[in-house]
């Protein structure tokens, strides 16, 4: 099975394309992170990231796909620019029939951890360690794209 993860954003939303084996191992295909610059309008970023998502599908041509739900408590305009790239992604994975999960923070901390409340460093060795990596992936939204996609299946 291959499923995408995304971990959504503005200036920037990271990406995993992960195939599982018949035993549900792990295999990043491949993983990475669509940017824009602060400077560019906002309405020109979300067209970028819809035309970066779009382009995702088509070559990678995913099963399903797991996406990190918005929490946020204090930056309200932080909120909404996640929310309007989230909905970009959405746009996307929906026009092209591709099966959409969605997970907090916490859920995907607890998926590749067993610990919700895991810090950054622990969900990324765990990701090293159950995706047979050589390093740490990079960009941290990738990562986190990756543990994404590791919930997603499971």
């Amino acid at each position: 099975m291959r499923i995408l993860g995304i971990d959504p954003g503005l200036a920037t939303t990271g990406w995993a394309v992960v195939d599982f084996d018949k035993d549900g191992k792990p295999t990043p295909v491949d993983y990475g992170a669509i940017t824009t610059p602060k400077e560019m309008e906002t309405s020109k970023r979300l067209v970028e990231i819809y035309k970066d998502m779009k382009e995702l599908v088509k070559k990678f041509k995913p099963e399903s796909a797991g996406i990190e739900t918005l929490i946020f408590c204090n930056n309200i305009t932080s909120a909404m620019f996640v929310a309007e790239a989230r909905g970009i992604v959405r746009l996307v994975l929906e026009q092209n029939d591709i099966p959409i999960k969605e997970f907090t923070p916490l859920q995907v901390k607890d998926a590749v951890t067993g610990y919700g409340k895991a810090g950054k460093k622990q969900v990324q060795e765990s990701i090293k360690i159950l995706c047979n990596l050589e390093s740490i992936p990079r960009p941290d939204d990738a990562a986190d794209a990756i543990a994404i996609a590791i919930a997603s299946y499971l």
